[in-house]
């Protein structure tokens, strides 16, 4: 699925189409990250682990998912 959505993006003619791959990339990122951030924090990780791994702040992450994510 993800490749069709990336080929999607870089070939459409039309800007619409091109965008709405974009927006569905964005949505399958967001699905990943919480799944994955969840996932390590059931493994004992820390939100600074998660936040280096992500490349991100420990307070962003802590911001988007410490609510969601014991």
């Amino acid at each position: 699925m993800s490749e069709q959505l990336i080929t999607a993006a870089a070939s459409a003619a039309d800007p619409a189409d091109g965008l709405r791959a974009v927006r569905a990339l964005r949505a399958l990122a967001d699905r990943l990250e919480a799944l994955h951030v969840e996932r390590a924090r059931g493994l004992g990780w820390s939100w600074q682990q998660i936040a280096a791994a992500l490349d991100v702040s420990r307070q962003a992450v802590h911001k988007k998912y410490g609510k969601r994510v014991g």
